[in-house]
């Protein structure tokens, strides 16, 4: 338990001098972002599901980071993210808005937190950026949820529509499909855009549809579009972290760029670790606590007695 609280404590003592290093940056607010979406400039958004992946974004200069639905089932074990909860998403929101100071803060509302009516959206909202920290909302759906945007717009809460490809909506779409391949359907997710603009959005996320699509629609609105699968002609890209950095080898969609192997590199280093405890490799001496001789002589003599 020594060891255990010391390595806690240096760990603390990193992330306190971290964080230090890290006060002088300006934070992102969303005049900024739209600001970088109105000069061209691409915005750089990733998922973070606890402190230490909100860090690393930070650290590696991320200017958005999502606390995604995502997290159900990279980081929770669910099928699908239709069953986490507000209060686990609030929890994990908590937990990134601990490790990172700069970025802009999306909160995801999950399935069947806002759906029900305006009312409902409107208090889970208060809860995720009261309680979980949030800059900002992310709900799935299209026209229907203008009368909430506006809500919310109105008490000054910002919100990220999010259109095309819903997961959270996947049974009724049909499944993990690309949306707008057809005018008639492009065209809707257009409309679905415009009216949320005007309804008080200030920012979107566009999924899971052709590379023409997403660039139409970025171009039609006056909000920054954050695309994943959505082509490169939106005003930034989102990626959920750990599969950019390749935590799964069986997740292979189109749009997903590896940039490490994840998986391969931590399962080889836990296996080397076991190998070393069964050989008794591991701890060596550099690893280990001493005392005075001294000491342990008047230690062995006191065990005697027992």
């Amino acid at each position: 338990m020594l060891a255990l609280r010391t390595s806690q404590a240096r760990f603390v003592r990193s992330f306190q001098r971290y964080s230090h290093t890290v006060t002088n940056a300006k934070k992102i607010t969303l005049p900024k972002l739209h600001e970088m979406a109105q000069n061209s400039q691409k915005i750089a958004m990733l998922t973070a599901h606890d402190s230490l992946s909100a860090r690393m974004a930070e650290e590696a200069g991320v200017d958005i980071v999502l606390v995604g639905d995502s997290l159900a089932m990279v980081s929770m074990g669910f099928p699908d993210t239709s069953q986490i909860t507000l209060d686990e998403m609030i929890y994990h929101c908590k937990a990134v808005k601990r490790g990172c100071q700069t970025p802009f803060i999306i909160g995801d509302l999950p399935f069947g937190s806002y759906e029900q009516s305006v009312e409902k959206g409107v208090e889970s909202t208060v809860r995720m950026i009261k309680e979980g920290g949030a800059d900002c909302v992310k709900f799935e759906g299209g026209r229907e949820l203008a009368p909430m945007v506006e809500r919310l717009s109105q008490y000054g809460i910002a919100t990220m529509p999010h259109i095309g490809l819903t997961p959270q909506r996947q049974v009724a779409t049909g499944g993990f499909k690309v949306q707008g391949r057809k005018a008639e359907s492009a065209f809707r997710l257009l409309e679905d855009a415009l009216v949320l603009e005007s309804a008080g959005a200030q920012l979107f996320l566009l999924e899971g549809v052709p590379t023409e699509i997403g660039e139409v629609i970025s171009s039609k609105v006056k909000i920054p579009v954050i695309g994943i699968g959505a082509g490169a002609g939106t005003s930034g890209q989102v990626l959920v972290q750990l599969d950019m950095l390749g935590g799964f080898d069986d997740f292979k969609p189109k749009f997903l760029k590896r940039y490490a192997d994840l998986l391969g590199y931590s399962t080889s280093a836990m296996k080397q670790y076991v190998q070393e405890v069964r050989q008794n490799e591991f701890p060596q001496r550099e690893h280990s606590y001493s005392m005075k001789e001294e000491e342990f002589i008047k230690f062995t003599k006191l065990a005697e007695r027992v």
